[in-house]
């Protein structure tokens, strides 16, 4: 009898507690949705309030409080947006609001802002494409501890957070990688900022940035090296576009050989990217499909956009080693795995069949190929610096910056 009271009370308990946990995430989704019907599409608080109802977010906050960062654990510790200006301001990441509701077997393409990804895509030891698959898209998989599994928090404070995944793929060349990636997301201020960039501006312009501090270490008992194949980091910066954004690239003007691989997809048109001095720019209008790569020997460690419609400024800063081995990305096992680029940029348009992911644009930064050791461990930084104002002032930091003036870096 006191066995049967003792049951009938745990599951009296665990009902209430089952219910008590229902109500709560009932009324957090009512909280959101009632927050996105306040807040206008394309603010920081429509966008935080929409992944509220999808993930348990942690926002990231300057001492101030209006430069904000929302990480998602749920969603492979993406960062997913950012804002200069409170949960009115502009939601500077791009999220592609239909993707949630539904699964892809290639890719889930949620958005974000800044997520980490593995290379390399294509080639002899591709992370995308099993052993003697023919690469087309119809084989191609995004691994999926970069595009459909949860991340783990490892530590988090209102200023930055570490999560953390294990994981274990099969490269092309039949080489079983097993592998653990950790992440720290933290949001910088303003005297940060100006320390990396080395330069500082008006206060009448608003920022916000954040530093991604990505890794990998190899959890197997064999070197990743050029005969087994070994993996790389990959940062990718998706962002909405606008009619008039243009991506500017400076690169190493002394140096011999091409400056960029661009016909990724097909030769980009001329009249969408245009070479001035030691600067390229590139349309960045979300309605023809291209993509471009610089060589570690041309690259340097920055790159941005400008969108002189909406006058935000866009600044990645990045790891680079020119002597270092970089991963060719092709969807092709033929060519040189060795030879590969140090940073990327995409412009989203039209396939042939009339559909569209997007729009969006990406700012990309890779590191090299982690050649690594049981236990050894790569590093990557990443660096997302957005700045709203007016022209002028924001175009001393891209003069200073990025060395063009914004009246040059536009493409009718």
């Amino acid at each position: 009898m006191k066995h049967r009271i003792i049951v009938t009370s745990i599951l009296a308990l665990f009902s209430v507690a089952c219910s008590q946990s229902s109500k709560k995430s009932d009324k957090q989704a009512t909280i959101a949705s009632k927050e996105m019907t306040t807040y206008k599409p394309g603010s920081f608080g429509y966008d935080i309030a929409f992944l509220s109802k999808r993930d348990s977010v942690i926002v990231l906050k300057d001492v101030h409080g209006d430069a904000q960062v929302v990480v998602s654990p749920k969603y492979q510790a993406k960062v997913f947006t950012s804002t200069a200006d409170g949960e009115r301001g502009r939601s500077f990441g791009w999220i592609n609001y239909a993707a949630f509701d539904k699964k892809d077997e290639h890719m889930n393409a949620y958005g974000g802002e800044d997520r980490l990804w593995l290379g390399p895509e294509g080639g002899k030891f591709s992370l995308f494409f099993e052993p003697k698959s023919t690469m087309e898209f119809a084989n191609w998989h995004t691994p999926s501890a970069v595009d459909t599994e949860p991340w783990e928090v490892s530590a988090s404070n209102d200023r930055e957070v570490t999560l953390h995944k294990q994981t274990a793929i099969t490269n092309y060349a039949g080489t079983k990688l097993q592998i653990q990636l950790s992440r720290n997301i933290e949001i910088l201020e303003k005297k940060d900022i100006e320390q990396v960039l080395g330069l500082s501006w008006s206060e009448s312009i608003k920022t916000v940035g954040f530093r991604t501090t990505n890794k990998i270490l190899n959890q197997g008992d064999k070197a990743w090296d050029k005969q087994s194949g070994a993996p790389c980091l990959w940062s990718l910066d998706m962002f909405t576009p606008t009619p008039q954004t243009v991506i500017i690239i400076p690169f190493e003007k002394e140096v011999k050989g091409k400056i960029a691989t661009t016909d990724y997809f097909g030769e980009i048109s001329k009249d969408r990217l245009i070479t001035k001095d030691s600067v390229l720019l590139f349309k960045a209008d979300g309605k023809s499909r291209g993509k471009l790569g610089i060589p570690p020997q041309r690259v340097k460690p920055i790159a941005g956009s400008y969108a002189a419609d909406t006058k935000v400024l866009t600044i990645t800063y990045f790891d680079i080693h020119p002597k270092a081995t970089y991963l060719n990305q092709e969807w092709t096992p033929d060519k040189d795995p060795f030879t590969g680029d140090a940073m990327n940029a995409y412009n989203d348009g039209p396939l042939a069949d009339g559909s569209q992911m997007g729009p969006f644009y990406e700012i990309e930064s890779v590191s090299p190929a982690a050649f690594l050791k049981p236990k050894e461990e790569l590093t990557h930084h990443h660096y997302v610096f957005h700045f709203t104002g007016e022209e002028e002032d924001l175009d001393a930091i891209a003069r200073k910056a990025l060395g063009i003036s914004l009246k040059e870096a536009k493409i009718n």
